[in-house]
């Protein structure tokens, strides 16, 4: 795709927010997850614009858009639904991965925005979720906060390579690390971690058998992060839903396998 950017803007009740659209077709909507940015769906945006109009954007918090104070999942699904208004769709096709799922779900089920259907791609659903790290970053977080940068660099790098079974490139290591980096960028994911909490996910689960829309998750085979399992579990409990799981695959699907990935979402948007 090039050198990746995010040339317009808007401005959200929560912070301003950098995003793009490309192609022309049906409205589809991108939502990444944590700790990534809009760049990781950069292996599947060309192809998908050749059939949609592919709007993506970063979470407020993450990426290009603002560093805002507030970033979590309340807030998140709050913003998706001002861009939705902004942008003028009506019942998008949405693709969520990971915290962006939740997003997705939240928007759905709680700010009660209509979706034509929703993609779901390793989302964090189901408890219990947040790991011991998670943790330690919420008692401590000025601490991480105040860390020299080569030792923030580290713990980042060590931190995202867990989420892929392949090897992670240096392209990739440096798009994910970019907004992470500097003063501002790393006091920014520190607190997106301290501001995650499981109660976001708690008011959910009851209303997952409420969903009527249809429903595809997509799971890595591999994911160290949310086993499989999860995924067959969450399957159970959405009755709309269909489950495709990605062999070769971490949690960070569009990065370890974006053919298949991309195969897999055309087969389904498409049919």
């Amino acid at each position: 795709m090039g050198h990746f950017e995010l040339t317009k803007r808007f401005t959200s009740t929560f912070g301003e927010i950098q995003f793009e659209k490309k192609g022309d077709g049906p409205a589809l909507v991108l939502v990444h997850g944590t700790p990534w940015s809009s760049f990781n769906w950069r292996h599947i945006i060309p192809s998908l614009s050749q059939w949609f109009t592919v709007y993506y954007y970063d979470l407020v918090g993450y990426g290009k858009s603002e560093k805002a104070e507030a970033v979590s999942l309340d807030i998140q699904s709050k913003v998706l639904k001002e861009l939705l208004t902004y942008w003028k769709l009506d019942n998008p096709i949405v693709i969520g991965h990971d915290f962006g799922g939740t997003t997705v779900l939240r928007t759905h089920l709680l700010e009660k925005v209509a979706f034509k259907k929703m993609i779901l791609i390793d989302p964090v659903a189901l408890a219990p979720w947040g790991s011991p790290f998670f943790s330690h970053v919420n008692k401590f977080e000025s601490a991480f906060t105040g860390l020299p940068e080569k030792i923030h660099r580290a713990i980042v790098t060590d931190y995202i390579q867990g989420a892929m079974y392949h090897p992670m490139s240096t392209e990739t290591m440096e798009g994910i690390l970019d907004p992470w980096l500097g003063i501002s960028g790393q006091a920014a994911f520190y607190r997106q971690i301290a501001q995650a909490n499981q109660s976001y996910t708690d008011e959910l689960e009851p209303l997952y058998q409420t969903i009527e829309i249809p429903t595809l998750l997509i799971w890595g085979e591999e994911d160290q992060w949310i086993p499989i399992k999860k995924g067959e579990e969450l399957h159970q409990r959405i009755k709309t839903s269909t489950f495709m799981n990605v062999p070769f695959a971490g949690h960070l699907i569009q990065e370890d396998q974006p053919t298949r990935l991309l195969g897999y979402l055309l087969k389904d948007l498409l049919n």
